[in-house]
């Protein structure tokens, strides 16, 4: 059993002085501390979140609301640009880097009394699926600590089932935050693309990029969404928030029609994947939904597309990091050129040079026609299929991941199979439906994850359906 509340009532705790936030701070901390063997932790920012708190504590004792958060600690992806403490993104590249200033949605998350205690472990520049890329250390599952928290959020997600706070940010480009949330059993949810900025976090992929949310609950991530959704003016891509916010959620199944997409259930899926998955489907039948299946033909060719498109655009945004503007810089250098070269070459993991390369290779001249132009026509008809589907259903289930979480060191010699662990989550990045992994129960006793996708900008419909997932699967 959590040690947190559900993080409206800690803010009512709070707002009412049954508890203070330097008492939140000091348990989060704490926390932190003792459980430092599993990794998740890069840094902490124990004395700016001090003061937050005593900021808060203040306001409080002078009859002031501190806000809808009010003194919850939360943890933040170091690819989040924050306060104190370095910005890593967990690659040497980086390291030494203070933000001059902050993320958007941290911005919005401390301006309702929200307190940032600590930068959550992950794979470099988030390219990777198990944390196992991260220059620092790997995340350990808080299950398993032979097995992998996921990846690339693996850090977030492990400190929330560690109970290092009530939630945690992550990010997820191709199913980083979806992944993760299944591995280690707890929410992770991924909005509408443009539903919450993307300003102050480091980029890996410009057109699939979004902030990610991982909460013990459905009701918590909603909280937390609902106060960092909507548009803002240093994000162009972003967009409007729904009318009705993202509280008092719609949580039923009856009437719905929900999909099982055909293709995410075939021979390659873990048995006992399979069987979660199947029952899922079951008990949301017997509470009124209408389950059937469905077809995304191009889904098949989804993971394909993602490794073209992600890799080009990955290269150009790594392009910033050249050993002249940030920390890492090879000091030996006898001119411009070599700086260049050898600050890039020793600056970046092999994943991060694996992928600039492929990205590199597909936009060249002699192949962007080949791949790049390709990819992107399968794109679209990717985008057509899924509008066409969601002309049949309400929403789209299936698994995760084809399987539990694996061990630490199994997929090191084989990046395709690494690869091949987000091949049900793709898709969702690549046409910008919003998705959300719920807890449905475990395969020899590690948790797997039921997969919910909605049409764009049905949000609050997605939350509304998964907390009635939640609610029937537990």
């Amino acid at each position: 059993m959590s040690q947190w509340k559900p993080i409206a009532q800690i803010a009512e705790d709070v707002r009412l002085g049954r508890v203070t936030a330097s008492e939140l701070v000091e348990r989060a901390l704490k926390t932190i501390e003792e459980k430092q063997e599993y990794g998740a932790i890069i840094a902490t920012t124990a004395e700016r979140a001090r003061e937050r708190a005593k900021a808060i504590d203040e306001a409080v004792k002078n009859g002031q609301n501190p806000g809808k958060l009010a003194g919850v600690p939360f943890i933040a992806k170091d690819n989040y640009l924050v306060f104190g403490a370095e910005t890593t993104a967990a690659s040497n590249m980086l390291k030494g880097f203070v933000a001059p200033y902050q993320a958007t949605v941290v911005e919005r998350l401390e301006a309702e009394g929200a307190i940032c205690v600590a930068k959550a472990n992950l794979d470099a520049f988030a390219h990777g699926a198990s944390t196992e890329n991260s220059d620092f250390f790997v995340t350990k599952n808080p299950h398993d600590k032979e097995r992998v928290a996921g990846g690339s959020s693996g850090g977030s997600a492990a400190a929330v089932v560690l109970d290092m706070a009530p939630f945690a940010l992550g990010t997820d480009t191709g199913g980083s935050t979806r992944q993760p949330a299944s591995y280690v059993g707890c929410i992770g949810y991924k909005p509408t693309y443009g539903l919450m900025s993307r300003y102050g976090i480091v980029a890996m992929a410009s057109s699939t990029d979004t902030v990610g949310t991982f909460a013990r609950t459905v009701e918590d991530a909603a909280a937390v969404i609902d106060v960092m959704a909507g548009r803002d003016p240093f994000d162009g891509t972003t967009i409007e928030r729904q009318p009705e916010g993202y509280l008092d959620l719609p949580a039923d199944v009856k009437g719905k029609k929900v999909g099982i997409i055909k293709e995410y259930m075939s021979d390659g899926l873990d048995p006992g994947v399979k069987a979660r998955i199947e029952e899922a489907a079951a008990k949301l039948k017997a509470a009124g939904a209408d389950v059937q299946e469905v077809s995304l033909p191009s889904i098949k060719l989804a993971l394909a597309v993602y490794y073209i498109i992600v890799p080009a655009e990955v290269s150009s945004n790594l392009s910033r990091h050249d050993g002249q503007r940030y920390p890492f810089s090879y000091q030996d250098a006898k001119d411009l050129d070599e700086s260049y070269m050898k600050s890039r070459g020793n600056g970046f993991g092999k994943e991060a040079k694996r992928r600039i390369m492929i990205g590199t290779y597909v936009l060249s001249s002699g192949y962007y026609d080949a791949y790049y132009r390709k990819a992107q026509i399968v794109r679209t008809k990717l985008i057509n299929e899924f509008n066409e589907v969601f002309k049949q259903v309400d929403f789209l289930i299936g698994p995760v991941a084809p399987t539990p979480a694996f061990k630490i060191g199994e997929n090191d010699n084989d990046p395709l199979k690494m690869y091949l662990v987000d091949i049900m989550t793709v898709a969702a990045n690549l046409v910008g439906v919003p998705s959300i992994s719920v807890p449905a129960g475990l395969s020899d006793g590690l948790p797997v994850g039921l997969q919910i996708m909605a049409p764009q900008r049905k949000d609050r419909e997605l939350l509304g359906i998964a907390k009635a997932a939640e609610e029937i699967l537990a």
